[in-house]
């Protein structure tokens, strides 16, 4: 059966109509429909009982008014479809040919089926546009006149499950005489069989469960325990022959009726094939053998089965403190290759002696406490090259005579943007990387511009650079810039930048400089900086040259290249030309322990990363490559990254309004289980201070192009590993359905991916988790061992759902 309406659709209409709740179908109650539907025709009371025949109608005249609906009226079929655009206009409010969810929303509201005051249905809260998109091919968020129709034929298959009803009316019948009567009257067949079509479709739209408010879970269990993933599976319509209604006779006529289908067991429970809640159900038989054999099958009996289904709570001791030698330990990156111990970190890291709360941004881009970045060699070796002055136990950048370097930095970016007006930061290039970028000010001068920069360094003797960026309240990470990928999508950066980084681009046929090709957004700018644009130009020009960069501006030690759009210039160069292109079948999102190669990727004909749309329009526009992705749902994409985002913004505003996060001036912001990044883009709509990394875990969808299409940040990471960055980065850490996920795929402890949350977690830092019941009895023991101040929260859902949400606070000792 198709996803129409059914027998308790079809009594749910009459239900509607009949508002003094008689049982019986009054000549007012047609009239309020007819009013609500819409300037069709205005009858009278007496016009209408004059046509009708009766003062009133019960159900199974109803009914016969529905058949004499589907078999057209004894109309032409031209004649039907005049009716069926006229049922189209009255949605169709503007007239423009397609109707809007603004639209459908009004005609709601004149049928009693939405409240206005609240701006919800009045059965659960879904917006119009959710109801929109069961019927819309295109994706386009509209009706056209097309899709209109295709939704008509899919509703008046819910007539079919009652022809025994109908045929069972014999001619001379008092209710076979109205219901001809009725079918037979020129202007009531015209006008209010339009006006119950349009009900219908009403109807369809409000009760259709295909697309409930919080469908975007193709993500298990992503933001809520109630989340139903969005399906758009094609329904086959039911090739059953009805029983037809003559109208041009004053008897209902009915046509022989084919021989009855084979028959079919019944089903049991109240959920139709279609997922709709039903009230033609029956109960069967219950088998207590069934059980029995069920219990011998699973191993054991009643109380076993109870008892392995409860969630096992593990008690932890109370965690003790790690040696003076971790308090700025990485464990993976000891060495310049990541590379992570065999035992998990088993203890707490401490906080420097002298540590004091982190300044709040924008106080922190000029000035940071300087007990907080424990080596200082960083500021003892520069030799004033990043003039900048300590004083009152902080290191300052805007006093004496650093203003000299800010200014310098400053006029650096301005310079860029002269050179190339089309890098357009803020507006073209909204994400960035910095490779290398000593302390960070190039990165924070570009905030200044609607910038999100990401800096990456490796442990080398300055070993702290990405601590004080991080430290200053600017998005960094440590990286091991060598054989393997950086841990980022392809095609995720609209400017990459290299300055003073040591870095020589031209070795090992130019490896690294094809890895940066990789992740630099197609058409997009990498810039080169420094002394060694003169001293190694013309070898890095050749290099450049031959995968296809283009030298846009070269004025003193800046260079500037564009890399090409499509991949044109890569397939028209000679045979054998070097670096050779990669295979066809390397997936260049493939990121997590992936070796890098000497060779060039190939750009895709279509979704290809340089179709994204300018900041801020493109936080909120579904890139192309989102149906490049893998991952289950393949239509609904669309919609369930709108959802997210529509989810994650209540709930992200009720933590604003609850919890007062804008006095809490969360700045560096992690979540461990990002999704489409709805999370952060919440944060950004909700204007808060805060930048959010976005980790997509190795165990889940790959959804990295899809961030970084949207202008955010994105890193994958395996949880089961530490994170490649230092105590004490992040304010604030988000997880949601995290621990869910990890105990299915069982590779590690709560205890491990906790310790190295805590790791990261700064003194006076917070965390929100969000989880099943199954999994935040444990997820609180190790906390509380930890020293975390936890509190348990009910979610949105009450206190009877499945999922609950924690608060843990790191507090300064």
């Amino acid at each position: 059966m198709t996803p129409g309406l059914h027998a308790a659709d079809l009594r749910r209409i009459f239900h509607r109509l009949d508002r003094n709740g008689d049982g019986l179908l009054s000549i007012d109650e047609l009239g309020w429909l007819l009013d609500r539907i819409g300037p069709l025709q205005h009858f009278t009371s007496d016009e209408l009982e004059s046509s009708v025949g009766k003062s009133a109608l019960d159900f199974d005249e109803f009914l016969a008014f529905c058949r004499s609906i589907e078999g057209g009226g004894g109309e032409s079929a031209a004649a039907v479809e005049r009716d069926l655009e006229e049922a189209f206009r009255v949605f169709d409010l503007n007239g423009d040919g397609l109707i809007t969810s603004e639209e459908l929303q009004k005609v709601l509201s004149r049928l009693g089926l939405w409240d206005e005051t609240t701006g919800k249905d009045e059965k659960s809260g879904r917006d119009p546009a959710a109801m929109i998109c069961k019927f819309d091919k295109n994706f386009d968020g509209l009706l056209d006149f097309d899709e209109f129709r295709t939704m008509q034929s899919q509703l008046f298959t819910f007539l079919h499950p009652f022809p025994t009803a109908v045929a069972a009316m014999k001619s001379t019948s008092p209710t076979a005489a109205v219901g001809t009567a009725l079918v037979k009257t020129p202007y009531i067949v015209k006008f209010a069989a339009v006006a119950l079509l349009s009900l219908s479709v009403a109807l369809l739209f409000y009760h259709h469960p295909s697309f409930p408010s919080a469908a975007f879970s193709a993500f298990t269990s992503l933001s809520s325990p109630t989340a139903v993933a969005a399906k758009n599976s094609t329904s086959t319509a039911l090739n059953s022959t009805s029983t037809a209604v003559n109208t041009s006779s004053t008897i209902l006529k009915v046509k022989k009726l084919p021989p009855p289908p084979p028959s079919v067991a019944r089903r049991t429970g109240i959920v139709d094939e279609n997922g709709a809640m039903t009230e033609d159900f029956e109960i069967g038989e219950f088998d207590p053998s069934l059980m029995e054999e069920l219990r011998n099958l699973r191993g054991g009996g009643e109380e076993t089965e109870k008892k392995e289904n409860e969630p096992k709570i593990v008690k932890y001791d109370k965690f003790k403190a790690c040696d003076g030698s971790k308090i700025d330990h990485i464990p993976c990156l000891d060495k310049s290759e990541r590379h992570c111990p065999d035992s998990a970190l088993d203890c707490v890291v401490p906080m420097p002696n002298g540590y004091q709360k982190s300044l709040p941004w924008p106080r922190s881009r000029d000035e940071v406490w300087l007990h907080n970045v424990p080596d200082t060699r960083l500021v003892q070796d520069q030799g004033g090259q990043y003039s900048m002055l300590v004083k009152d136990a902080k290191i300052s950048f805007q006093d004496g005579g650093s203003d000299q370097y800010v200014n310098l930095i400053s006029q650096v970016v301005f310079l860029v943007q002269n050179m190339v007006p089309d890098i357009d930061f803020g507006h073209h290039t909204r994400v960035a990387l910095d490779i290398s970028p000593g302390i960070g000010s190039f990165a924070a001068s570009l905030f200044r511009h609607n910038v999100t920069t990401l800096l990456i360094g490796t442990k080398d003797v300055h070993k702290n650079q990405i601590q004080f960026a991080l430290e200053r309240g600017l998005p960094a990470m440590v990286v091991g810039f060598g054989t393997r990928r950086l841990p980022y999508a392809s095609q995720a950066f609209d400017l990459i930048r290299s300055s003073g980084s040591g870095i020589d681009w031209t070795v090992d046929n130019g490896v690294l400089l094809l890895e940066v090709n990789r992740l630099l957004r197609a058409g997009r700018y990498f810039v080169w900086g420094g002394p060694q644009v003169d001293n190694n130009g013309s070898e890095m020009e050749g290099l450049a040259a031959s995968i296809c960069w283009q030298l846009v501006k070269k004025e003193g030690n800046i260079a500037i290249w564009r890399k090409p759009l499509n991949s044109s210039c890569y397939l028209g160069r000679e045979i054998g030309a070097q670096p050779p292109l990669c295979n066809s079948d390397e997936d260049p999102d493939n990121v997590w322990y992936v070796n890098v190669t000497a060779c060039i990727t190939l750009l895709p004909e279509v979704r290809n990363g340089g179709n994204v749309s300018v900041w801020p329009a493109r936080l909120h526009s579904p890139p192309d490559r989102l149906q490049s992705i893998k991952m289950d749902a393949m239509i609904s994409r669309k919609e369930l990254m709108k959802a997210e985002s529509r989810y994650w913004n209540e709930i992200i505003d009720s933590y604003v309004r609850a919890f007062h996060w804008k006095e809490q001036n969360f700045r560096n912001v992690l979540d461990m289980r990002a999704g489409f990044g709805g999370f952060a883009a919440a944060v950004n709509d909700l204007e808060l201070t805060s930048w959010v990394m976005n980790v997509v875990p190795v165990n889940g969808f790959n959804t990295l192009p899809v961030i970084y299409d949207r202008g955010l940040l994105g890193v994958m990471h395996d949880w089961c590993e530490p994170f490649d960055t230092y105590p004490r980065s992040y304010d604030l850490i988000h997880a949601a359905g995290l621990f869910s996920d990890e105990r299915k795929r069982g590779k590690c402890n709560f205890s491990t991916i906790l310790l190295e949350m805590d790791r990261m977690l700064r003194h006076g830092g917070t965390v929100y988790i969000r989880d099943s019941l199954a999994v935040i009895g444990e997820i609180h023991e190790v906390a509380s061992a930890m020293g975390w101040v936890v509190m348990v929260h009910d979610t949105g859902e009450g206190p009877h759902a499945s999922w609950r949400f924690l608060v843990c606070e790191k507090r300064m000792p």
